[in-house]
């Protein structure tokens, strides 16, 4: 039997699905602002809690691409595997975190998903405990950011398992 980087011992993985569409190509100047949103969004934010709350908005939005983009960068800044693991289900599994990584986290989880009920006062006054205005202020433009990457990425269906780390961010 043949392996490859993308076969089990007794099956193949499905193909690779094909983007929409370069987005990038076809709107420059929104990417080059999103770019520079990005870069603007993480000025006041430690890298640690940047990477938590990309990783963390990009499982609830099921964008597979930034999935990929930043467990990679992750793992590449010195992330831990378990860390980035346990993540998706870290209501169970706190001890992994910091008070003020699971305050971030929250916070991640209220923006990204809105629709469930705003983002609640005690989920606000938790990271307003735990990070100081600009900090806080980047924390929600860095959770904002990735929420709008992520939705690029799957409308477009961005294929993911390409990206290096040290790419461009997104």
């Amino acid at each position: 039997m043949t392996t490859n980087a993308h076969s089990h011992a007794t099956s193949e993985y499905t193909t690779e699905h094909t983007p929409r569409m370069q987005w990038s190509e076809h709107a420059p100047e929104v990417y080059k602002a999103m770019a520079r949103l990005e870069a603007a969004s993480r000025k006041g934010l430690d890298p640690v809690v940047a990477e938590l709350v990309k990783i963390r908005s990009s499982q609830l939005n099921h964008c597979a691409f930034c999935l990929d983009m930043h467990t990679k960068d992750a793992l590449a800044a010195g992330e831990s595997a378990q860390r980035i693991m346990q993540l998706s289900a870290w209501e169970e599994s706190q001890h992994f975190y910091t008070p003020k990584e699971i305050a971030a986290i929250e916070l991640t989880e209220a923006v990204t998903v809105l629709t469930d009920g705003f983002v609640p006062d005690e989920v606000y006054a938790k990271a307003a405990k735990h990070f100081d205005e600009t900090e806080l202020a980047h924390l929600i433009a860095a959770i904002i950011t990735i929420n709008a990457w992520n939705r690029f990425a799957v409308t477009t269906r961005m294929v993911p398992g390409h990206y290096t780390p040290g790419d461009v961010h997104s």
